[in-house]
């Protein structure tokens, strides 16, 4: 019964990531990234204080900022205040089926970033999924030209790559942190909400969105920043067999690819496809246990 749980809570989260290249791309236009992510930040702040008052361990939420303040503030800064409004920048200057395939090579880079910050020993598999995976990346960018290194956007797809350093260096960050999972999500939301809404009214004009716009960005709030997330963590806690639930992950940027052509009529070219197959060979052949 945990299993098919596990399973039911690990499609879900799937599905739901699927959609949100498609939904941060409706988004923009009608926000730019500061305004979508200080109202996005919002949502999702909603959402995790209610999911934690479900749970029951909303009123830890002061006890566990009071611990490490400083440590929660820069939590928030990196996300989702410098990660999101990097991402959503990346996605107003690249197509969606750029930028996303481009965004999930961050598993790769957590896997090398963790070795020099962490001194994790980096395996065989490790170096051949580095090299497939930021192959995959190369062939995206480029449109398959590879030896012309000629970008459609070269700022677009240099903050792509650089979200993928900010996500996994946030997860570096949080990997020894012993409190709740939505608590410590939560309190990063709060404490980077007057750094991303005092931008945005600074830089912004919020009259004339319609409620589009509206139903667009609570959308991203709710199921990229917040319920998602909480959905994955049950998935992995109720797994009997964990990577049975993490496997499923690599359903999600081929879903993706077909909702940005279908709903919103994106074209994809061909070597997205190519390159995205490298970038999940890569994550398979670094899942694979090491001989002993």
């Amino acid at each position: 019964m945990n299993d098919r749980l596990a399973i039911g809570y690990g499609l879900a989260a799937v599905l739901l990531w699927s959609t949100v290249a498609t939904a941060f791309k409706i988004t923009l236009t009608y926000m730019d990234p500061i305004q979508m992510l200080a109202a996005a930040s919002v949502v999702s702040a909603l959402s995790l204080a209610a999911i934690a008052a479900w749970k029951g361990t909303l009123n830890t939420l002061a006890a566990t900022l009071s611990k490490r303040p400083l440590y929660y503030l820069m939590l928030g800064l990196i996300n989702p205040l410098v990660y999101y409004l990097v991402l959503f920048k990346a996605y107003d200057l690249l197509p969606a089926s750029q930028a996303q395939p481009l965004n999930y090579s961050w598993a790769i880079t957590l896997t090398l970033m963790a070795a020099i910050f962490m001194g994790q020993k980096i395996r065989k598999q490790d170096w051949i999924a580095a090299v497939l995976g930021y192959a995959g990346v190369v062939v995206i960018a480029t449109k398959g030209d590879v030896f012309a290194l000629n970008f459609d956007s070269p700022l677009g797809v240099g903050l792509a790559l650089l979200s993928t350093l900010l996500w996994a260096g946030y997860w570096i960050l949080n990997a020894k942190n012993q409190a709740d999972p939505v608590i410590g999500l939560l309190l990063g939301f709060l404490l980077s909400l007057p750094f991303s809404i005092g931008l945005s009214l600074y830089t912004s004009d919020w009259s004339g969105i319609p409620w589009q716009g509206w139903l667009a960005v609570s959308y991203v709030g709710l199921f990229e920043m917040g319920i998602t997330f909480v959905l994955w963590l049950n998935a992995i806690k109720l797994a009997s067999n964990t990577a049975r639930i993490s496997n499923l992950i690599f359903i999600s940027p081929f879903i993706s690819l077909l909702l940005l052509t279908t709903i919103i009529g994106e074209q994809i070219h061909p070597t997205t496809l190519i390159g995205l197959l490298m970038i999940v060979a890569g994550l398979l052949v670094q899942q694979r246990k090491s001989k002993t």
